[in-house]
């Protein structure tokens, strides 16, 4: 469990992008001082297979949809299993065909909304919210 009270969206995913895309900004900065094309062509090459890298971890359930989620889901090593599906509302799915036409809702995470519109509450087991 993490020590802050929001779900900041730390991931697999987001981490090992920010990753690979810090070695590709180390390269273009060694380009620049090098004054050295192929140095930054080799940096922007990086930064690119960064994106790349970072929307395939995404796809594969390793990333999280936008918006609030349960406080269970709020780890960053637990996988997203409706990211097979599409998240409503994110590019990366609309980009690689998913998510299209379906709006998803609290209950389709396991969420039930308190009725005064309070805090989301993690729905019980076996129940769906319906």
């Amino acid at each position: 469990m993490s020590a802050h009270q929001y779900d900041e969206g730390h991931t697999v995913a987001g981490w090992t992008g920010f990753v690979v895309a810090t070695a590709g900004a180390v390269v273009l900065g060694l380009g620049v001082c090098t004054a050295s094309v192929t140095t930054l062509a080799g940096g922007l090459a990086i930064v690119v297979v960064s994106v790349l890298v970072t929307w395939a971890l995404h796809l594969t359930g390793w990333g999280k949809p936008p918006g609030r989620r349960p406080r269970e889901q709020w780890g960053w090593r637990v996988r997203d299993l409706a990211a097979r599906d599409g998240h409503a509302g994110c590019v990366g799915c609309r980009l690689a065909g998913r998510g299209r036409g379906v709006e998803r809702t609290a209950e389709a995470y396991g969420v039930v909304v308190a009725a005064g519109g309070g805090e989301p509450e993690p729905a019980a087991a076996g129940e769906t919210g319906r």
